[in-house]
């Protein structure tokens, strides 16, 4: 799995002109699955993510994670987190999962942040959606799960 963590102001997800998902101080996660991911996972990646110190202390030092300054979280299903650019102009996603296993553990990993007792808001998986987000920092990080 691939996750590109912002972390954010706010941030919200529109469907159809409609808001679907909304958060104020946190991170927007936009999460790729990948073939072969598993649910082990899932869980590796939430645990890194709510763990990571990436906000700052009174210091301005980032020693703070999601979990300590009570942040909430925006996961936005990103097959294109896959896309493979090697070869011609078009990108090939077949590094992706397929869509029914890929919403299955995308589905696993906004369990395993809620199990944190974090606050989760979620885009509709497979949609065309409108992302917003209002960038604190700007702070990007990008985590797989093949490297925890």
């Amino acid at each position: 799995m691939r996750a590109v963590l912002q972390r954010v102001k706010r941030s919200w997800v529109k469907v159809e002109g409609k808001v679907v998902g909304e958060i104020g101080r946190g991170l927007n996660v936009l999460l790729g699955v990948g073939r072969g991911d598993t649910e082990e996972d899932a869980r590796k990646l939430a645990s890194k993510i709510v763990n990571l110190r990436i906000f700052e202390d009174d210091k301005g030092k980032f020693q703070l994670s999601l979990l300590d300054i009570k942040g909430e979280v925006l996961v936005v299903s990103q097959f294109t987190l896959y896309a493979n650019v090697k070869k011609g102009r078009r990108p090939s996603f077949e590094e992706a999962e397929e869509p029914k296993r890929a919403k299955e553990l995308y589905e696993r990993f906004v369990e395993e942040v809620r199990s944190f007792g974090v606050k989760v808001e979620t885009g509709v998986f497979g949609a065309m959606m409108e992302v917003y987000i209002e960038n604190w920092g700007p702070v990007t990080i990008i985590v797989d799960s093949s490297q925890l």
